[in-house]
């Protein structure tokens, strides 16, 4: 089964730089995908604006499947500032120089159960369509869902983090998985960038 991992489109958020989490934007002004998505049986969104906005660019034909726990972290007292509002911070910086990713912001959502819960509605989406036969799947959701739970699932050659999955508006990744890989060891094989190569065909 074909995994296709796409980030949204850019939200004024996004653009301005700022930390777009639990905030509902829209996608920008004339926000559009520079080439067509790769084809797909079945998508699954998050509750989010920007996403089903951008699944309705990219599939027009299809009707997604809204998943709640695919949304973004809730950045808390983060939320919808810019790095320039927020370098002054001392919570903040603790944040930025938590390399291991694990530190939630203050009043925001805990990270690692963040992380948990993308991999977890992951999990059950991929089992489901295994089971159903679903040959692709494409999942439009945001940056930090899809580090979430290509860190946890993707087989590379070298070890990468969480932040080494950051996918640009619009960007993302495709993989591919079968009963028998996921049954034994759970995991996403040949990852390319989106955009790059035959999986996207």
């Amino acid at each position: 089964m074909k995994i296709i991992f796409i980030r949204h489109g850019p939200t004024p958020g996004n653009l301005a730089r700022r930390y777009i989490g639990s905030t509902d934007e829209p996608l920008a002004p004339g926000a559009l995908p520079g080439c067509p998505a790769p084809a797909a049986e079945r998508v699954y969104v998050s509750p989010l604006l920007r996403c089903r906005q951008t699944a309705a660019l990219l599939y027009p034909a299809v009707a997604p499947a809204t998943v709640p726990d695919l949304r973004e972290c809730d950045f808390g007292a983060f939320e919808n500032k810019s790095y320039e509002q927020l370098q002054n911070d001392p919570a903040y910086r603790a944040w930025m120089d938590d390399r291991t990713g694990t530190l939630a912001p203050p009043g925001g959502e805990d990270t690692a159960a963040f992380r948990r819960r993308c991999c977890r509605a992951f999990e059950e989406i991929v089992e489901r369509c295994l089971a159903d036969g679903v040959s692709s799947a494409a999942f439009v959701v945001h940056g930090g869902t899809i580090m979430a739970v290509m860190e946890r699932f993707a087989e590379t050659d070298s070890p990468r983090g969480f932040y080494d999955w950051q996918p640009e508006n619009f960007g993302g990744w495709t993989a591919c998985t079968t009963r028998e890989l996921w049954r034994d060891r759970r995991v996403l094989t040949g990852v390319r960038k989106l955009g790059e190569g035959a999986s996207d065909a």
